[in-house]
């Protein structure tokens, strides 16, 4: 672990067009979080992001006069010996395999979302298997390291990695931070002064309780029906009647499940305008990795914002901060449920408050659990749960069941051809379904 020279951190997934937001991060809490040596890997195909990226890393680095050695590397395991944390931001298959993803369930008539139905178990199946890969890395290079999780779907990769390896992992997403951030500048106060308690999974929670300052401002937040968003969720209102009678906020991925039909008519009216996400993602990760390029520019430009994913580095960096110092604070983390939702499994990943000491995260107990969302994360974990183990051992009957009992997939019928469509499109990223052997068995 650290030594007092520092902390060795790799970012697998280096390349990604987010990095500079993590860079900032680390710049900003070095007096708290002392970075000695930022690796930052990708793969042969992400060589040339990685080395624009990399560069402006560097540049942000010396721009600001800190000790950060900053390493770029395709040798994974060179940058994950030693580590004391390892982050995860990866995508495998990059962009075109999103855009698969987002578009073969329209097909069908089925929602066509990166991690919430077909798409996202697509995303997960070509996922899991090679982070699992890292774990196995890290388990003999850096045995005692810390492994935060931003890949999506971050519930079931942490899930997957906390059933399937010996990894410290930790799953973390951006939209609990989001909340809190938006909910601080609607009541202009810090975010320190606010609690919101979280309930559910990743990208499938409900917020149960806000409170400001001590007061109690749920239903008032219930009363504005735009509630809080997202870059790459379509901004529809929710509605008011609806909102008041569920009782709590609900996550922004949930309106693929409470509105189905219109965010569908949303997804296919937006395929024939400006084509799918993965599209609008790559225009703006063009002109990112243009301006990256400049070798005059030395800050995190503006634009990143337009990607998504706000406040993805200071979730990040307040996770590593706490491990780090023990500081014993609250964030909403993606851990092993251990009987915290009763009636789902100990070993389901869920999306809850912690505490964060400096051996880990502690779920607190929930105060309440809408009833009228019991039924449906019930629905998602048991999908959930079948696609991670399919995604382990290339079983097709697990992946069927999977996919016929996710609740946005109409019917078995479409199930089995979506997924067989599905599969065929992802063939290069999934060998276990393909090349059966002795190794694709899990004990």
């Amino acid at each position: 672990m650290a030594n007092a020279q520092g902390l060795k951190i790799a970012v697998i997934g280096g390349g990604s067009s987010y990095t500079p937001e993590l860079v900032e991060g680390f710049i900003r809490y070095y007096n708290e979080l002392p970075v000695r040596e930022l690796w930052l890997v990708d793969i042969d195909a992400g060589l040339h992001k990685l080395n624009i990226v990399g560069n402006l890393a560097k540049r942000m680095v010396e721009k600001s006069g800190l000790p950060i050695e900053v390493h770029l590397t395709t040798d994974r395991r060179k940058a994950i010996a030693g580590a004391d944390f390892v982050s995860t931001q990866m995508r495998v298959g990059m962009l075109d395999a999103r855009g698969r993803d987002e578009s073969i369930p329209l097909k069908y008539g089925v929602i066509g979302q990166e991690t919430t139905g077909p798409g996202g178990m697509m995303k997960a199946l070509r996922t899991i298997p090679v982070l699992l890969d890292v774990c196995r890395d890290i388990e003999e290079l850096a045995p005692n390291a810390w492994l935060l999780n931003f890949t999506n779907p971050a519930g079931m990769v942490t899930e997957a990695i906390l059933k399937y390896s010996n990894v410290r992992s930790i799953g973390l997403c951006n939209a609990p931070i989001g909340l809190i951030k938006q909910t601080s500048a609607k009541y202009n106060v810090e975010p320190d002064r606010i609690y919101a308690e979280f309930v559910g999974l990743n990208h499938l929670h409900w917020i149960t309780r806000v409170d400001v300052e001590g007061e109690d401002k749920l239903d008032e937040m219930l009363a504005d029906t735009t509630g809080y968003s997202a870059t790459n969720v379509p901004a529809r209102e929710w509605d008011p009647e609806f909102l008041k009678s569920l009782g709590a906020i609900p996550s922004y991925y949930l309106k693929y499940f409470y509105m189905t039909d219109a965010m569908l008519e949303e997804q296919l009216d937006s395929v024939k305008t400006g084509g799918n996400r993965a599209e609008v993602v790559k225009r703006v990760e063009a002109e990112l990795f243009e301006l990256y390029n400049d070798p005059e520019l030395k800050d995190k430009p503006k634009q990143l914002e337009q990607r998504g994913g706000a406040f993805y580095s200071e979730a990040a960096i307040n996770l590593m901060r706490s491990l780090h110092n023990g500081t014993n604070d609250i964030q909403t983390l993606n851990v092993a449920n251990k009987g915290t939702i009763d009636f789902l499994p100990d070993d389901a990943s869920i999306e809850v408050n912690c505490v964060v000491t400096k051996n880990g995260p502690l779920p607190l107990p929930l105060t309440k659990i809408p009833r009228s969302a019991v039924g449906l994360m019930h629905a998602v974990k048991t999908y959930e749960q079948l696609a991670i183990d399919a995604a382990v051992t290339g079983d097709r009957g697990l992946a069927i069941q999977a996919m016929a009992h996710h609740p946005l997939v109409p019917s078995v019928e479409v199930a089995i051809q979506m997924l067989d469509d599905m599969l065929e499109a992802n063939k290069e990223y999934l060998p276990q379904f393909f090349e059966k052997s002795p190794a694709n068995e899990v004990n």
